[in-house]
């Protein structure tokens, strides 16, 4: 199944999507599951799937796309996660993953713009694969983290790099506001057998610029869960952006930012195709 948040006439709504729609299920629900993240942490999704023929229906053309989760309580990103990406940058080999974190404003959905602020023109890319977390839990093992997984959606963790570097931490860089592309919709984990082999790819213009399957992580999904659950409780509609793979635009001679009038893609197999344009800060 495919769930997604949205907006229509000014309403913010979710729904499952489906047959080249989505049924409202927000409107329906709405004193039970007013969104995305509340029917995820009632453990509603399989029970109101249930409830889409008795839901109003819209073409997918009518809504206005929403983040996966607009109000997540904290989203993780894995950073230096791909070989490739770890060398392009310098880095060096560490036992445990990189952690930073993204603010909710720092998000956008589907179609809508990634901002480029005023104070920079290095606004970089990086497709990502991004979990959804499901069920809460404090120090998950590793094989009970498929468990606590409610689906996978598409990411792009754009980066504003010079304000990423002004010091050794990423925060400033990675949360102007509307920078990270996180749609269309998030897929159930019942869809997809194994998210190994599937190819994560993102387009700038069309042009491939990022080329890599999730397999080639250096830490896994269940070792990402169990490290972070460690030093905070996960909890239903946590994000964890799962680390980009090599090519981002930093590190091209000469750079590659994102501009205005841009078109950047993240595609991944079976998951979905994540499309923003670029447009500068008014």
């Amino acid at each position: 199944m495919k769930f997604a948040s949205f907006e229509i006439d000014g309403t913010a709504s979710w729904g499952l999507v489906e047959d080249g729609g989505i049924a409202d299920l927000g409107a329906l629900l709405r004193e039970r599951c007013p969104d995305l993240k509340s029917a995820i942490a009632a453990d509603a999704l399989a029970d109101v799937a249930a409830s889409a023929t008795k839901a109003k229906r819209y073409a997918l053309s009518d809504i206005s796309w929403l983040p996966v989760i607009p109000n997540p309580d904290k989203i993780l990103c894995i950073g230096l996660n791909y070989e490739m990406h770890r060398k392009e940058t310098g880095r060096s080999e560490v036992e445990n993953p990189t952690v930073f974190g993204r603010f909710a404003n720092s998000q956008t959905g589907h179609l809508s713009d990634i901002i480029r602020p005023r104070v920079s023109t290095d606004l970089d890319f990086e497709g990502e694969l991004a979990v959804v977390i499901g069920k809460a839990g404090r120090y998950i093992k590793r094989q009970d983290a498929w468990q606590h997984i409610a689906g996978y959606a598409c990411y792009n963790e754009g980066s504003v790099r010079d304000f990423q570097r002004h010091t050794h931490q990423f925060t400033p860089g990675k949360n102007f506001p509307s920078t990270g592309g996180f749609g269309p919709w998030m897929v159930t984990p019942d869809e997809i057998d194994d998210l190994g082999p599937l190819r994560l790819q993102t387009r700038l213009n069309g042009e491939v610029v990022q080329d890599t399957t999730i397999d080639q992580m250096i830490f896994d999904i269940p070792r990402q869960i169990e490290y972070c659950s460690t030093f905070t409780r996960l909890e239903p509609g946590d994000v964890i952006a799962t680390g980009t793979p090599g090519g981002v635009g930093s590190r091209r001679t000469p750079p590659l930012w994102m501009k205005p009038g841009d078109i950047v893609e993240v595609e991944i197999e079976r998951i979905g195709l994540l499309r923003n344009g670029i447009a500068d800060e008014a």
